[in-house]
């Protein structure tokens, strides 16, 4: 009897990690795409996905817009680090939308037209490329 509860307290941690750390498919629409153009606000790069909370006028209106990026694992990997992005950088960033919340998207491709950085999501791999500003 033991075994059978520990056997199924094990499966339920297992389906907690899997439901914890989503699909991008099953949380964002990747079959649409949104483009953004605003002002960073905050970049929090944290465990497990670092995301950008960015400032946009739409229509005339402010809009506040979350957005979420590749693992930090991986983005460190190829460069960043909690200063890539600063709080004033005006970027331009085409993403999948969420399913469910308005304003928050995962994003594809992040431009900053200011010095030519760009970051691409390209299938599993982040890549990223950088002109201008000294490498972070």
């Amino acid at each position: 009897m033991m075994r059978w509860l520990v056997a199924g307290a094990c499966v339920l941690a297992a389906v907690g990690t899997a439901h914890a750390h989503h699909s991008i498919s099953g949380y964002y629409n990747t079959s649409q795409e949104v483009t953004i153009d605003g002002v960073i606000a905050a970049f929090q790069f944290v465990n497990p996905h670092p995301y950008l909370v960015v400032d946009v006028r739409r229509n005339g209106a402010p809009e506040r817009w979350e957005l979420e990026m590749d693992n930090r694992f991986e983005l460190a990997q190829i460069g960043f680090t909690e200063t890539t992005l600063r709080p004033g950088d005006r970027i331009v960033v085409i993403g999948s939308p969420a399913h469910r919340e308005p304003r928050r998207m995962y994003i594809q491709r992040l431009d900053r037209p200011a010095d030519g950085f760009s970051y691409h999501q390209v299938g599993n791999r982040p890549q990223l490329r950088s002109q201008g500003r000294s490498r972070f």
